[in-house]
């Protein structure tokens, strides 16, 4: 089966289909609707030639039985109930995308994935089955796991202070979860120079492979 798995981003959409190797990334923003998706994706694909008979879709936000539950806090609104399949003509599945990355970085055992970026993506996967999580909601000090270890966060207070709050973010998660391996990814895990035991860093690529592994073996989530 030919899939094309598309991993949406605040900034940018990132495509890639069965058999392709190089990425196609679409500007997307603040506003970006669903509306806009489909012919943007549709437009860029045709120019590329790229056939597919099935899409995934990681989404930045909480997705539940396949649909979108609300729209998400930094793009534009009406994804909430919007028909995907309907849009693309072919089956379509939908989840959470730092699920999607973490099941992209899946070996063996139980994986907690946590995405340092504009906030704090969090998702578990033991076996078939993928857990996504709101972990970064989760109260921490003051506020939340989010607003410490988010991009303002580390805008605000600076490198140093952001990673002491990483590695507790890190710790506490650990305690909580009691994962076999830990998967650091998202924009910003970067400025770890030092990793905490049974760690590693991951790419956004593996959310691109996610997408194709949805598609290859049943899974639940």
């Amino acid at each position: 089966m030919n899939v094309l798995v598309i991993d949406i981003g605040g900034s940018n959409l990132k495509l890639l289909a069965t058999g392709q190797t190089e990425r196609i990334k679409i500007p997307s923003g603040a506003a970006f609707t669903p509306e806009q998706l489909f012919p943007l994706v549709h437009e860029a694909t045709t120019a590329a030639g790229w056939q597919f008979e099935a899409v995934s879709i990681g989404f930045p936000g909480v997705v539940k039985e396949g649909k979108i539950v609300s729209d998400p806090v930094n793009m534009g609104k009406g994804w909430k109930g919007f028909d995907f399949a309907a849009a693309f003509g072919c089956p379509v599945k939908l989840i959470n995308d730092a699920a999607m990355q973490a099941l992209g970085s899946y070996t063996s055992g139980k994986l907690l994935f946590m995405g340092f970026g504009t906030g704090l993506g969090t998702a578990m996967v033991y076996e078939h089955l993928i857990l996504p999580l709101e972990g970064g909601h989760l109260p921490f000090r003051n506020s939340t796991f989010e607003q410490h270890v988010g991009n303002a966060s580390l805008i605000e207070e600076g490198k140093k202070q952001w990673k002491e709050w990483v590695y507790q973010t890190i710790e506490e998660f650990r305690n909580c979860f009691q994962p076999d391996e830990i998967v650091l990814g998202g924009g910003n895990s970067k400025y770890l120079e030092e990793l905490p035991p049974n760690c590693r860093l991951g790419s956004n690529k593996n959310a691109l492979t996610g997408g194709f592994r949805l598609w290859e073996q049943e899974y639940t989530f």
